[in-house]
């Protein structure tokens, strides 16, 4: 949340100072650079540019919403195996009852680490990307040996689920390694920046005018945040719900 937050306070600062440009140099300006032919070609520079930031925002936006989405996707997933996977061991017979209580213990952990209830609590992916809960968990059902083809079957599906499970973990911490290029957020920032000096160098000067073009400022980087913070969707103020994770830890054991 910190990078995303000081990335966006940035580009607060930099629209906000690119306002109080164009403001600056209406007065600086001589008088022919803002006459109506002047007005109307800056106008159009800053029609384009418009629509291109528009475009590539909206873009950007649409990809970390899609990246958001399917990691929410991921953790329904999950959880819905951790449960077929509590189910399926309850069915095996009283012999995973150890491996059972360790799946329960890994799912605990893995939500205070992702979801802490306190900020002092151990959280983070970093944290999550060194737990080896699932890995004991499968090492723990191991030590069992099947006796019937009804306890094989369902030993062979555990384990399935049992590698899926741990894959499937590592798929979501790497998809959260994502990053958007600096330059080009730079280069999203600068047209942003030039736009509105185009808009203070024209707009009059009344407080309810300079209210406005500060308001357009402050969204178009409340914009930037929401996709910086999206992109890292198991981290930041704008996270996956936790509630299958936690549904799916109530279920354990019963």
């Amino acid at each position: 949340m910190t990078d995303s937050l000081t990335l966006a306070l940035i580009s607060a600062g930099c629209i906000l100072s690119g306002v109080l440009l164009g403001l600056l140099l209406h007065k600086l300006l001589p008088a022919q650079h803002l006459e109506n032919e002047s007005k109307d070609a800056i106008k159009l520079g800053a029609g384009m540019i418009a629509t291109v930031s528009a475009l590539v925002l909206g873009l950007l936006v649409a990809s970390a919403k899609s990246s958001f989405d399917s990691t929410e996707d991921a953790i329904t997933q999950r959880a819905a195996k951790i449960i077929f996977l509590d189910r399926l061991l309850l069915d095996y017979g009283p012999e995973t009852k150890a491996t059972r209580e360790q799946l329960r213990q890994t799912v605990a952990a893995s939500i205070e680490m992702l979801w802490p209830d306190t900020k002092s609590s151990a959280e983070g992916l970093a944290a999550y990307e060194r737990m080896n809960g699932m890995q004991v968990t499968q090492m723990t059902l191991l030590q069992l040996t099947p006796t019937t083809n009804a306890q094989r079957q369902l030993f062979a599906t555990a384990q399935q689920i049992l590698t899926d499970l741990r894959q499937s973990r590592w798929l979501l911490i790497l998809r959260a390694q994502r990053v958007i290029p600096i330059p080009f957020l730079v280069v999203l920032l600068f047209w942003l920046t030039m736009l509105h000096v185009s808009f203070g160098l024209f707009a009059p000067r009344n407080a309810t005018v300079i209210t406005v073009l500060f308001v357009s400022a402050l969204s178009v980087s409340g914009a930037i945040f929401i996709v910086l913070d999206m992109s890292h969707p198991l981290q930041g103020v704008i996270k996956v719900s936790s509630e299958p994770m936690r549904h799916a830890l109530e279920l354990l054991g019963q």
